[in-house]
């Protein structure tokens, strides 16, 4: 049987090492990379990710979670081979900044919806810190009828809007941390750090509901996904009004995207390996989940992941010329 490659070492380095480097793209100027914009309220996210797109030409993309139109905030987006990766976003944390009208529940959770209920707000911010308390932690979550998600191959939305509604089966999701910024008369500002597939507009409903009062989400701001901050983000005019060779200094590395799994560095012949989708053996035990690969020289090549035996396997590589990666001496 022939040996297999052995990687050189298992590597922990530090947040991304691409993060000095600019996007990856190849000699015909092909951009492949990541935009971090700053969605503007009233546009859909998809509607921010085709403006993009023609901002480069027109390059396949994809964005790594939705917005709302109602929402701002950060918008990661995906152009060229960097879109093989934007699904490992949507399974990490996220931190939003919401303010909560007290005193009246909507169909939508939001404040674009019909009037659910109305109640008095007197004495819920005295409550209001025991009450963040109780949706601390692991929680049950009703998903709005007003989302993506699917019931029988139809969005739920595609009901409500319909005027139907569907039975929906309580999620899991942890809040890790929900914290009041502000809060005077009617409405408080708060900060939620959160698992993946958490709805703020559930959150405040639900709020709302053990006040006692109702409460909706008047304004909606994402902050940060993973490692990622909305501090790092241009808006959509700022982007298409920078000169071309600027604006291309903004699409980052792919690798961002994985910023917040450790990484692994690979000797010549394992990442000619992994390249061509084989297997390898590492030094040091690998650990459970999805690590980032990288050439010795510091070039990302993908992401791979813990197989049978311990051994490292590739999930999703950058599609790199083997010789363009190790010429010969």
């Amino acid at each position: 049987m022939k040996r297999l490659p052995k990687a050189c070492r298992l590597a922990r380095v530090r947040k991304s090492m691409t993060t000095d480097r600019s996007s990856d793209a190849s000699a015909s100027g092909a951009v492949e990379g990541v935009v971090l914009l700053d969605k503007a309220a009233g546009m859909s996210s998809n509607a921010a990710l085709q403006s993009v797109r023609r901002l480069f030409g027109g390059v396949k993309g994809g964005h790594t979670g939705t917005l709302d139109p109602l929402a701002t905030g950060l918008l990661p987006v995906c152009l060229g081979a960097a879109t093989k990766f934007a699904g490992v976003l949507l399974e990490t944390d996220k931190t939003y900044e919401a303010v909560v009208a007290l005193g009246l529940a909507t169909t939508t959770g939001d404040a674009e919806g019909e009037a659910l209920f109305r109640g008095r707000v007197e004495g819920c911010l005295e409550r209001m810190s025991e009450t963040l308390a109780a949706f601390t932690g692991e929680i049950e979550q009703l998903p709005p009828m007003f989302s993506a998600i699917k019931h029988r191959g139809r969005a739920l939305y595609r009901y409500a809007r319909a005027g139907q509604s569907v039975e929906r089966r309580p999620r899991r999701v942890t809040i890790h941390a929900l914290d009041l910024i502000a809060g005077h008369g009617e409405e408080v500002t708060l900060r939620i750090h959160c698992s993946k597939g958490t709805y703020i507009r559930s959150l405040a409903h639900d709020i709302g509901e053990r006040l006692g009062c109702g409460a909706h989400v008047s304004a909606l701001r994402r902050t940060r996904i993973g490692a990622l901050a909305v501090a790092q983000a241009l808006g959509l005019e700022a982007l298409a009004g920078l000169p071309d060779v600027d604006r291309r200094k903004q699409v980052l590395p792919a690798d961002v995207l994985l910023s917040q799994l450790p990484a692994v560095v690979l000797d010549q012949g394992s990442a000619n390996a992994v390249l061509q989708g084989r297997p390898v053996a590492l030094d040091e035990p690998l650990g459970a989940g999805s690590v980032r690969l990288y050439a010795e020289d510091g070039q990302f090549l993908g992401l791979g992941a813990r197989g049978e035996q311990g051994l490292l396997c590739p999930k999703r590589m950058r599609a790199l010329p083997l010789g363009v990666l190790y010429r010969p001496a």
